[in-house]
């Protein structure tokens, strides 16, 4: 019996059209996957600029605050509490003006108590002192009676030597004689000799004493003037500002209740975002513009420290102008960063925000394609362009909120 034998023609034909659909699929999904995402856009609602070659200054401009050049603090030497204000807030005073008076019985007890004590170390001192002088009297006074005993002996003596040359006394009374005198004026030596001793001891002990009580004034002079400390007074002539001392209220030593804007000048103080840190410098220039007239302005100081996103800087005024400025009116500073120099820009725009400086849509006939791109410095009215653009490119600088994910737009 024969076989039916089944023809392969069927089975290629199948395998080929099978290979065929795969095929067409993988190329539509080839393409779905590369083909750029693209957004129909009105070109009414973009805005345009063209990259330019311009004139560049790197400058930034910020709002600075008018402040006093110099200032004092008014601050509490003794600590205590407010029993009395003197002042008000906002008034001129002049250096040596009471300001405040505090109160700490313990600081005043503490202070008379070391005022006795000193008082009567003082009065032992010169009790001491008066001691030695008295000492040195009653040497004085042993010295004149041994010299009245010397001068009674010297007197026998030359009226017996006469009386013993003429054989009037014997020899022994006239040993006697000589032998009272020796010792009288041994006396007399002994004493003279003792006393010069005393004066050199004493001179030398009186000196020290004389320092020590004067040591012990200055002290107490010390302790009498910071017994004035708890009257609080201006330590400079001006404008008291910040002074909001509360009555009842405790304050510790060296606690700042005030200040004193000592009206000499003025300087600029302005807190800037910490972007501009490592491009702001001491002695950079800068223009303000007061009633029509620009005034230069130059960084005097730096505060590095970064505050919720912000640091401090300090200017002055260049000029020897004769300003009258108001405390607390604000400034708008245009610093300068750098000289002028000629460079590729973009001039700014809200799509910065979204791309940070790192693409763009570049227009092209009737749509604009995003392209990677390089920015340096920056300033109030342009970005600078370090690579992906050349002069003449037109490209949109509005906002790229709606178009994040997209990279073509088709105008309509």
């Amino acid at each position: 019996m024969d076989t039916v034998i089944k023809s392969k023609s069927k089975k290629i034909k199948y395998a080929t059209l099978a290979a065929v659909v795969f095929l067409a699929f993988a190329t539509t999904a080839y393409f779905s996957i590369t083909k750029k995402k693209s957004l129909n856009v009105n070109p009414n609602e973009l805005l345009v600029k063209t990259v330019t070659k311009e004139n560049f200054e790197d400058f930034t401009v910020f709002q600075a605050r008018v402040e006093p050049l110099n200032a004092m603090l008014v601050n509490i030497v003794e600590g205590g509490s407010v029993q009395e204000i003197f002042a008000e807030n906002g008034t001129r005073v002049e250096k040596g003006q009471a300001l405040a008076k505090m109160y700490n019985p313990n600081s005043e007890l503490n202070y008379m108590t070391q005022e006795t004590a000193i008082i009567e170390q003082m009065n032992n001192l010169n009790t001491g002192k008066l001691n030695i002088r008295n000492q040195e009297l009653q040497l004085t006074q042993q010295l004149l009676s041994i010299e009245h005993d010397y001068n009674d002996a010297k007197r026998i003596h030359d009226l017996n030597q006469k009386l013993f040359e003429k054989g009037v006394i014997s020899k022994n009374e006239w040993n006697a004689i000589q032998e009272s005198l020796r010792f009288q004026e041994q006396r007399k030596n002994n004493i003279q000799l003792s006393i010069q001793r005393e004066k050199q001891s004493n001179k030398v002990q009186i000196g020290q004493i004389n320092r020590s009580i004067a040591t012990m004034e200055k002290s107490l002079e010390i302790l009498r003037s910071n017994k004035k400390n708890f009257l609080i007074t201006a330590p400079a002539s001006g404008n008291l500002t910040s002074f909001e001392p509360i009555l009842g209220k405790t304050y510790q030593s060296g606690e700042s209740i005030g200040k004193i804007d000592v009206m000499t000048g003025y300087k600029l103080v302005a807190d800037v975002d910490e972007f501009y840190l490592q491009k702001i410098a001491v002695g950079q220039k800068g223009q303000v513009d007061y009633k029509g007239q620009m005034l230069e302005v130059s960084v005097v100081k730096v505060v590095s420290e970064v505050k919720n996103g912000r640091f401090q800087v300090e200017l002055n005024f260049s000029g020897k102008e004769q300003l009258t400025l108001q405390q607390g009116l604000s400034f708008g500073v245009k610093l300068t960063l750098s000289e002028k120099e000629t460079v590729l820009v973009i001039p700014r725009g809200q799509f910065y925000s979204e791309t940070s400086g790192q693409w763009i849509f570049v227009v092209n006939g009737n749509k604009a394609e995003r392209r990677t791109i390089k920015t340096g410095r920056e300033n109030p009215d342009y970005y600078e362009v370090l690579d992906g653009l050349k002069a003449g490119d037109k490209v949109v600088t509005s906002s790229y909120a709606d178009f994040k994910d997209v990279e073509i737009l088709e105008f309509n």
